[in-house]
């Protein structure tokens, strides 16, 4: 089922909104949250904390999408996952109290499948992703996370296919789960002098789109 109904849904129901700048964070991990959030229009960052303190990326988001409905349904508060960073100029979210939300999803069969639907694909982006981190090594996990930036941030050309969005080796170190942005470095200056990939104002042009998918399989 498509965002549409969703956003269809949300409206009917005059949800109001919230309005975030670029670089503050809607959420933080670990701390108690009353609210649902979707994303109506921007660019977000999730991520979490790990037990010694680096901070480990999950995904952007670009699209209308659910950002923070994991854990139970029944509390009215609850830890939040994720941090959740505007990375956009700034960004829009329906905000929806926590049990209000869980009362309309179980009302309504359609809403029920499109969270069936976000747990599962939910589900199935990390499995890929933990995957391509632990089969493929640190320049394996790095050529991985670039072609999944295709479909997010894409724009295709004669030439190649350019990441219309700024990505730094400190964003892609935390993406990966690499400890240190050197390391990324050497890999990044890897792939520049085979002529796979270049990078101008830190935004990526890809020149050699199978030897990063080659990863991905």
């Amino acid at each position: 089922m498509g965002t549409s109904y969703l956003i269809d849904f949300l409206e009917k129901k005059h949800v109001s909104t919230v309005k975030k700048a670029k670089h503050t964070y809607l959420t933080y991990h670990g701390l108690e949250e009353g609210y649902t959030y979707v994303l109506k229009e921007g660019i977000v960052k999730t991520s979490m904390i790990l037990k010694d303190g680096r901070e480990f990326n999950l995904s952007y988001i670009n699209t209308t999408d659910i950002i923070s409905l994991l854990r139970d349904e029944i509390s009215a508060y609850t830890a939040s996952p994720l941090n959740v960073r505007i990375e956009s100029e700034d960004a829009i979210f329906y905000r929806i109290p926590r049990k209000t939300f869980w009362g309309y999803v179980n009302s309504d069969a359609n809403l029920q499948d499109y969270v069936k639907d976000y747990y599962r694909i939910k589900l199935t982006q990390n499995i890929k992703s933990l995957q391509w981190m632990t089969m493929n090594g640190k320049k394996g996990a790095v050529c991985a996370f670039i072609y999944k930036l295709i479909s997010i941030f894409g724009n295709h050309g004669a030439t190649g296919i350019l990441i219309d969005f700024p990505i730094t080796n400190e964003d892609i170190a935390n993406f990966c789960g690499i400890s240190t942005r050197n390391s990324v470095n050497r890999i990044i200056h890897s792939l520049k002098e085979d002529k796979i990939i270049d990078i101008k104002n830190q935004r990526i042009f890809i020149y050699d789109v199978s030897y990063l998918q080659s990863f991905t399989i």
